[in-house]
């Protein structure tokens, strides 16, 4: 930072200006003293007049002259430092306006304001690439989680059109249930692009975590006995003011999650507040995550384990959608785990 304030825009015009108006001056004064001793060393004893003399005006353009080119000298080097790198940026900036999104600013600054222009604009253009591989990522994630239950659902009607499958019960809950896996599926996504684009409404209410959290696994008490999830609680009341529905949300998302990744494990559910904040907790004792895959955990269509996750029907949503709603009420989700020793999700949000 000390380079960037000595090597600054600011200081290098007022150092420039200064330049010019002291060789200028100089070049005034020493040229017209200069010309006085010549004078005076030609002509010796010659009487001097009060008026101009041709010579005189000679003098004074030469040395109008001398300041003018120092000036445009010193100007044109200091447009040139200033020049360098707009030129540089508007380069890249082109590049990028092309759809090449690898394109950089390069060179070095010639001040320190340069330097900084330089890397704000590599660092927008850094975004800007990672933003482009995501959407294009998530384009072809998306396409591939909806080819699967609707390839599904047009199976088994086609099936049950044809005649292959008999119409019963079994049947259409079948289908009920790929269709229940498309509406999550949307809503989520929906969930993740309101959030993205910084418009996700928010019903705020007064009511208890715990109360909220505790209805929600009544409701869930048939879905986690089907997985073997012994499920301990651990909850004190924690009042707040957020959205009931998308914190409802939050909860079925992290459950889910635990049933799917940690089939049979020890489940603990804690709410509990720390100052002004309210937290929920949400442990098992399931195989854990390593280091990586805590680090990418919250990406939207990761998956811990890619084969179990699709035999299972989870999208890779779940945890991103917790992460967004935390962040829209201004709170956060994190995540610790260690590799064969469980893992730990913790959402916490501003009681106020």
């Amino acid at each position: 930072m000390a380079t960037s304030v000595n090597n600054s825009l600011n200081r290098q015009i007022i150092w420039s200006t200064t330049i010019v108006a002291f060789v200028s001056l100089s070049v005034m004064f020493f040229g017209f003293l200069i010309y006085g001793w010549v004078w005076d060393w030609l002509f010796p004893g010659a009487i001097s007049s009060e008026e101009w003399a041709p010579t005189d005006f000679v003098v004074l353009a030469i040395n109008v002259a001398i300041g003018q080119a120092v000036g445009a000298y010193v100007g044109w080097r200091l447009a040139r430092r200033l020049v360098k790198p707009l030129i540089a940026v508007a380069h890249a900036a082109r590049t990028i306006a092309e759809g090449d999104f690898t394109g950089r600013a390069t060179g070095q600054g010639t001040f320190g304001e340069a330097d900084r222009l330089i890397e704000d604009f590599n660092q927008m253009a850094e975004k800007l690439q990672r933003a482009e591989k995501e959407l294009q990522y998530s384009n072809s994630a998306i396409a591939h989680e909806l080819r699967t239950p609707l390839t599904i659902l047009r199976g088994r009607m086609q099936g049950l059109a044809d005649g292959v499958y008999e119409p019963n019960q079994d049947a259409f809950l079948g289908l009920v249930k790929h269709i229940d896996s498309l509406t999550r599926i949307v809503e989520d996504l929906k969930t993740l692009s309101l959030m993205n684009a910084g418009r996700m409404e928010l019903q705020i209410s007064s009511f208890d975590l715990a109360a909220e959290v505790g209805d929600t696994l009544d409701t869930m008490r048939p879905a986690l006995s089907a997985q073997r999830l012994e499920v301990v609680v651990n909850m004190r009341s924690a009042p707040l003011n957020a959205d009931r529905a998308r914190v409802r949300q939050i909860v079925l998302a992290l459950i889910d999650n635990a049933a799917r990744y940690a089939p049979g494990s020890r489940l603990e559910v804690r709410t509990f507040t720390k100052g002004e904040f309210a937290i929920l907790q949400v442990s098992d004792s399931g195989p854990g995550m390593s280091p990586l895959e805590q680090e990418y955990a919250f990406e939207r269509f990761w998956r811990a384990d890619e084969a179990r996750s699709r035999r299972a029907g989870g999208s890779g949503l779940g945890l991103s959608v917790v992460k967004a709603i935390a962040e829209a009420h201004g709170g956060k989700a994190t995540i610790e785990s260690r590799k064969g020793g469980g893992t730990t999700v913790r959402v916490t949000i501003p009681r106020y």
